[in-house]
């Protein structure tokens, strides 16, 4: 039994590798020479093996660009399963993205946003799959945190702010530097300030005052 597991985490230790290295060779193609004009063959022969092999791990090329949405919701999740319940749920989401954006490799995100705002074609299905995974987890994480049923729209909002904060820095990020994760955790820090620390007290009274808290 120890053995196969072992022989398990192997596997998927070999397979994560491999994802990532195609990952770097075609995306380092579709900067070079373009998304629509690198083909799965070029990505495989640059990469060494076969296209056979390169579907094994991709069912198309356009999935390449699907992985760090992936990889980065598995991380965040993972992230904020660790933070302490007793953390106002903001909070708990800065730190998380922070670490999270610190691990990333800097060079593969940039070349992932140059070939993201260099083909229209591709943003319907990069921002649903920011909507499915990243947005999803936080939503998630939000209605965990506030005890809100699943149908309940303020985690969705919430989980809206924070992806609106991600994506304003890592476009100041991209074309004019600096350290991405700071950038986001600051940003998130003013979102943070400017909401209660239990938003669920925010229902608003006539005229758009909060209503007062009950005697």
């Amino acid at each position: 039994m120890a053995s196969e597991s072992l022989a398990l985490r192997l596997s998927e230790k070999r397979s994560e590798m491999m994802t990532s290295e195609l990952e770097g060779v075609a995306l380092r193609l579709f900067e070079q020479h373009g998304f629509m004009e690198t083909t799965v063959e070029e990505i495989a022969v640059e990469a060494q093996i076969s296209v056979r092999t390169f579907y094994r791990y991709f069912p198309s090329k356009e999935d390449v660009l699907q992985l760090r949405l992936e990889r980065r919701s598995r991380t965040l999740r993972a992230r904020l399963m660790a933070r302490s319940a007793d953390e106002p749920p903001l909070h708990s989401i800065r730190v998380a993205l922070e670490e999270a954006f610190t691990a990333e490799d800097k060079e593969l995100l940039r070349r992932w946003i140059t070939v993201v705002a260099a083909t229209p074609m591709l943003l319907r299905g990069v921002l649903g799959g920011i909507q499915l995974n990243t947005h999803r987890v936080i939503a998630d994480f939000l209605r965990s945190r506030l005890g809100a049923p699943a149908d309940a729209l303020l985690p969705t909002i919430l989980a809206g702010a924070v992806g609106g904060v991600i994506q304003a820095a890592q476009t100041n990020w991209f074309l004019n530097g600096g350290d991405l994760a700071s950038a986001i955790s600051e940003g998130l820090a003013v979102l943070e300030r400017g909401i209660d620390t239990n938003p669920t007290r925010g229902s608003a009274g006539k005229g758009g005052d909060p209503a007062p808290d009950a005697e």
